[in-house]
C-alpha cells in the first residue's frame, strides 16, 4: 500500500508580491571611489559658469521645481483585444524615495540638472533586493565627477560599460544611466554661455565707471602730438578717478560725451543673447523674464503647461523609459511622473502677461 502525504498548509499559504516584500542587500561600494564621500562630489566647472548666466539658472530651476514636485505612479499593461490597459499597481519603496537618506525632490532635481547640462545622469544602485536582485535603493552621482571612457561625448549612443567615478573604475551594472534625447547645454550653447559671460563682464565694468563716457578732443591751438595727448587724457583720467566727479579742463581741449551710451548697447546685446539663451534651454522666454514685445494673457496653468511641454517633457521621458528598464524594474512593469496636477485649472487661476515673440512695441 502507497500512502501519500500531502502538507495542506501549501493551499493556505500567500503568495507576497516580490517587488514588496523582498529582504534587500547591500550594493558593494569600490574602493577609493569616493562614492558616499560627499566631500569628493562637485558639479563641475562648466555647469558653474553656466548657472551664473541668470537665463539658464532660472530655466534649470524652473524645470526642476516641476520635476522636483511629482510624484510616481507604477504600473502594468494589459491586452484587452484593442488595446492595452494599464494596471496599476502599489508604488515600490524606492519610488517614495529612491535615496534613503535624501528627499525625492532632491534627487530628482539633480538628475534633471545633469540631463539639462551635459546630456547624462547618473544613480549608484545602493541596495537591491536578496530575491529578485532588482534594486530598492539609490544614490545621486554628480555627473561632473564621472568620466566613461568607452565614450567621449558630447553625444552619447548608449549605457557605457566602461565608467570611472572620481578617475576609479566603477561596476557599470550597479550603476543606472539616464541619457538625454539632447545633447547638454554646456557643449550646445557653450558660445551662447561665453557671450553673456561677457556681457555679464561688461556691465560689471560700467557698473565701476562714476563718469558718462566720452573722449577729450582738442579745438584750438598747435596740434598736439602723440605723447602730449597721451598725457592730457592721463590728467583727465587722474583728476576724475576715485570718485572725483570735478576735473579741469583750458580752451584749448574740451570733454565730448559719446552720443550713444555704451551701456544701452550692451543692454540691447544683452536682451538678444537671452534669447538665445531661452532657445538653446527651450523654455518660452516669458517664462525667463524676458520682454519680447507686445503681451497678451494666459493664465498660470498655461504656464505651467508650456513649461511642461517645451522644456521639462523630454528629461521626464528620459526618467520615466530608464527607470523602467529591466534593469531596475521586472520585465512588463513600468514607471511614470503624475502629471494631472500640471493639467488642472482651479477657480482662482493667476493671470500671467505672456509676450507675444516677434511684436514690436505698440
Amino acid at each position: 500500500m502507497c500512502i501519500i502525504l500531502i502538507d495542506m498548509g501549501i493551499f493556505n499559504r500567500k503568495v507576497k508580491a516580490e517587488f514588496a516584500s523582498a529582504p534587500i542587500k547591500a550594493a558593494a561600494y569600490v574602493a577609493g571611489s569616493g562614492i558616499g564621500s560627499y566631500y569628493t562630489y562637485t558639479v563641475g566647472t562648466a555647469e558653474l559658469q553656466s548657472l551664473s548666466v541668470g537665463v539658464i539658472s532660472r530655466a534649470r530651476d524652473l524645470m526642476a521645481a516641476l520635476i522636483g514636485g511629482l510624484e510616481f505612479k507604477h504600473y502594468s499593461k494589459q491586452w484587452t483585444g484593442e488595446k492595452y490597459e494599464e494596471i496599476y499597481l502599489p508604488l515600490e519603496t524606492w519610488m517614495e524615495r529612491p535615496d534613503p537618506y535624501n528627499t525625492r525632490n532632491f534627487i530628482l532635481a539633480n538628475t534633471l540638472s545633469d540631463l539639462f547640462f551635459y546630456g547624462r545622469a547618473w544613480w549608484y544602485i545602493t541596495a537591491r533586493s536578496a530575491t529578485t536582485g532588482k534594486p530598492t535603493a539609490f544614490q545621486w552621482l554628480p555627473a561632473g565627477n564621472v568620466s566613461t571612457l568607452d565614450q567621449q561625448g558630447p553625444q552619447f549612443f548608449a549605457d557605457s560599460h566602461q565608467i570611472e567615478f572620481n578617475g576609479v573604475e566603477i561596476d557599470w551594472q550597479n550603476v543606472v544611466q539616464f541619457r538625454s534625447p539632447s545633447i547638454g547645454i554646456v557643449y550646445t550653447g557653450a558660445r551662447n554661455i561665453s557671450i553673456a559671460l561677457h556681457l555679464d563682464a561688461a556691465v560689471d565694468k560700467y557698473a565701476t565707471i562714476e563718469q558718462v563716457p566720452g573722449y577729450l578732443q582738442q579745438k584750438n591751438g598747435e596740434t598736439l602730438s602723440g605723447e602730449e595727448l597721451g598725457e592730457v587724457a592721463a590728467a583727465w583720467v587722474s583728476a576724475r578717478k576715485d570718485g572725483n566727479v570735478v576735473g579741469a579742463l583750458n580752451d584749448y581741449v574740451e570733454f565730448v560725451e559719446y552720443k550713444r551710451d555704451p551701456m544701452a548697447v550692451v543692454a540691447e546685446q544683452r536682451v538678444y543673447q537671452s534669447l538665445e539663451l531661452s532657445r538653446i534651454a527651450n523654455v518660452p522666454p516669458y517664462l525667463l523674464g524676458i520682454d519680447t514685445g507686445s503681451y497678451q494673457y494666459q493664465t498660470s496653468q498655461n504656464a505651467r503647461q508650456d513649461l511642461y511641454l517645451f522644456g521639462a517633457k523630454p528629461y521626464l521621458d528620459c526618467i520615466e523609459q530608464t527607470l523602467s528598464m529591466d534593469n531596475v524594474l521586472p520585465r512588463g512593469r513600468y514607471v511614470e511622473f503624475n502629471t494631472e496636477d500640471l493639467f488642472m485649472s482651479s477657480e482662482d487661476e493667476s493671470v500671467i502677461v505672456e509676450p507675444e515673440i516677434g511684436v514690436p512695441n505698440a
